[in-house]
């Protein structure tokens, strides 16, 4: 199917390649969740943040994460096969920092309380919700691979609240009261 979509788009060798600036400054215009995504296994323990995470289908529940192949973690995602989609909750900026910069992996996780579901995957306890998952495809994009991952088990925070990323700041969203 996917390859009947692509045989009408016109090819980009036709058209001028556009700025990566103005591409990023766009970019920025979109808002999205937070998440530190983990993993544990044979490769070890790693997490990073991410805004690039998106429902795929809800049956089965299917999410997809977007990975850089020249990030340091990759090497333990791409082994491990597992990982936990974690959405942040409001005051989750400090910890979205640390897993987003060159932090060492045991700080960053010292730095928040974690538990574990059914892949083994460092689940955050206080996250808005968080998606424990197999991955069970991944395809290549550019500089990035986007992992195909089937929830096998969820938890949900308790405060319906979220962290979101939009115009290159934090920002905080909470449900209202009911």
């Amino acid at each position: 199917m996917l390859n009947a979509i692509a045989s009408h788009v016109p090819s980009t060798g036709l058209l001028p390649p556009l700025p990566k600036a103005d591409y990023r400054n766009a970019m920025a215009r979109l808002g999205a969740a937070v998440n530190i995504i983990t993993t544990d296994g044979p490769a070890g323990r790693a997490g990073f943040t991410a805004s690039a995470v998106c429902s795929v289908t809800d049956e089965p529940p299917m999410l997809l994460v977007c990975l850089n192949r020249s990030a340091s973690v990759y090497p333990a995602f791409a082994a491990n096969g597992v990982l936990c989609v974690n959405v942040l909750a409001a005051g989750h900026q400090t910890l979205s920092g640390l897993f987003g910069g060159k932090t060492p992996m045991d700080e960053r996780f010292a730095a928040g309380r974690w538990s574990r579901k059914a892949t083994g995957s460092p689940v955050l306890d206080d996250a808005a919700a968080s998606f424990d998952c197999r991955v069970v495809s991944a395809t290549s994009a550019g500089t990035h691979d986007v992992l195909f991952c089937e929830a096998v088990a969820i938890a949900i925070g308790g405060a319906a609240q979220s962290l979101i990323y939009f115009d290159r700041k934090y920002h905080e969203i909470a449900a209202p009261p009911h």
